[in-house]
């Protein structure tokens, strides 16, 4: 089929089913709670800003002040002339913070976990979380190590997984730390000690969980008290801004970044980006209580909506999946919330697996108890309408 006959016809299939439900633009936010949708102010229950710092005023002005500073964009790669000592400061704080000896930023979580290509070699393997991230799957693709999908969570599977490649063989074990739609925790301790059984390294994309778990906040490696090979974050969740990044052995980091393609040729975090996650950084160290309300918040929530008969899953975290088989029934019931006043993340395929649709909702600090019963309230509304009036 030819390319724009291919595309015109799913484009017009899907804008039928669901184009009013994705990159649906908002026109003002308020606090980083609530949002103007549709001419309507609804609460945002759907963005990963757990600490609720994106509409701090200590974060914004740190974001201000390096634009004034350094201007908007610096005009090339780090490896180039696009280095600050800025980059270089949080790329300091962030390896201290998350207990490892270097750090590398770059543009976005999804480049982080792209780093890792150069590691995936040939004749090597690589063993994945089968609901991992989307962009540990993209790295497995553009690496030369064979892949090896376990079950979710599943670590006798990856034991036999494991024991079938040889001794001598590289591996290296991909893994969440809090997953992104399930909103569930690795087992990190036994995935590290079944890793150190077989000469195997394990990474932890900890973009959900940093911040969020840990009695620093530093995510499932601080929270279990391990250290894995390497850990990777988004910035762009408790960090309040844009930009990824990668923290391990300092030998690891350097190799990385002069052959890590993704590092090499794209532009540099823009300085705005990394003033604004510094000053994240600086909060969530020091004013703990963001992440007990956070967590407070995440567990009424669950609580909440289990009473009224929705099914939550086996999440213990913000990520608060609410299960709404069907496709259909899960757009109709984002449309009727947004409706009543709350803004959600409908999740179909190929986001998830056909039959597992959710809806997404997290809170963040930020927001307040009278918002969380408005939450509550809405599902109720909601979910009474669809029993009295099936479809």
């Amino acid at each position: 089929m030819d390319v724009q006959e291919k595309c015109r016809s799913w484009t017009a299939d899907h804008l039928r089913d669901s184009g009013d439900c994705y990159y649906q633009a908002v026109t003002r936010t308020s606090g980083g709670t609530e949002v103007e949708f549709r001419g309507t102010w609804v609460i945002m229950a759907a963005s990963h800003d757990y600490l609720g710092l994106s509409a701090d005023p200590r974060v914004r002005e740190a974001a201000v002040a390096a634009v004034r500073r350094f201007g908007t964009s610096l005009g090339g790669s780090r490896a180039a002339c696009g280095s600050l000592d800025l980059h270089e400061e949080l790329e300091g704080r962030l390896a201290r913070f998350l207990g490892h000896e270097a750090a590398a930023v770059l543009p976005s979580g999804f480049q982080a976990n792209l780093m890792l290509a150069p590691l995936l070699a040939d004749g090597s393997y690589v063993f994945s979380d089968s609901s991992n991230h989307a962009s540990l799957n993209e790295v497995i693709r553009l690496g030369d190590a064979k892949e090896r999908t376990f079950l979710h969570g599943d670590l006798t599977h990856l034991e036999e997984l494991l024991a079938s490649v040889g001794e001598d063989s590289g591996k290296l074990i991909l893994t969440d730390g809090i997953f992104s739609v399930d909103g569930d925790l690795c087992n990190l301790p036994d995935m590290m000690k079944l890793a150190d059984s077989c000469g195997a390294h394990v990474v932890v994309d900890s973009s959900h969980d940093l911040g969020v778990l840990g009695p620093n906040g530093a995510g499932a490696s601080d929270h279990f008290g391990l250290r894995p090979l390497l850990v990777t974050s988004a910035l762009s969740k408790s960090l309040a801004s844009v930009g990824g990044v990668i923290a391990g052995p300092a030998d690891i980091i350097y190799y990385l970044r002069f052959h890590a393609r993704t590092s090499l040729f794209t532009a540099a975090a823009s300085p705005a980006n990394v003033a604004a996650a510094l000053a994240a950084l600086d909060i969530l160290q020091s004013e703990p209580e963001r992440r007990v309300r956070v967590l407070d918040l995440a567990e009424q929530l669950h609580n909440g909506l289990r009473a009224l008969g929705y099914d939550t899953g086996s999440s213990v975290t913000p990520i608060v999946p609410v299960l709404i088989r069907g496709r259909e029934r899960c757009l109709r019931m984002w449309r009727e919330l947004c409706r009543a006043g709350v803004f959600t993340t409908p999740m179909t395929y190929p986001a998830v697996r056909a039959g597992r649709e959710v809806l997404r909702v997290t809170l963040t600090a930020a927001h307040t108890d009278e918002q969380l019963m408005r939450v509550l309230d809405a599902f109720e509304a909601v979910g009474r309408n669809e029993a009295e009036h099936p479809r």
